[in-house]
């Protein structure tokens, strides 16, 4: 896939569980895991909102476009 997630990135640096991110976005754990594992073939707008909310940054530092992917 060309889209790379990293949201482990981030959330290593707001020192974040992907448990507390669960909580904090009201997003199931089981979701989260496969979005921070690049499992996942879309994200609402409304989910990477609450992500980039609960971890103060913004879509970019999450998502990234790799053309050697």
């Amino acid at each position: 896939m060309a889209i790379i997630v990293n949201m482990d990135v981030m959330m290593a640096k707001r020192k974040m569980s992907l448990n507390e991110l669960s909580e904090t976005v009201n997003i199931s754990l089981a979701n989260l895991s496969k979005l921070k594992t690049s499992k996942v073939k879309a994200i609402r707008f409304s989910t990477l909102e609450a992500v980039c909310e609960a971890l103060d940054c913004q879509p970019g530092d999450i998502l990234e476009y790799s053309k050697n992917n």
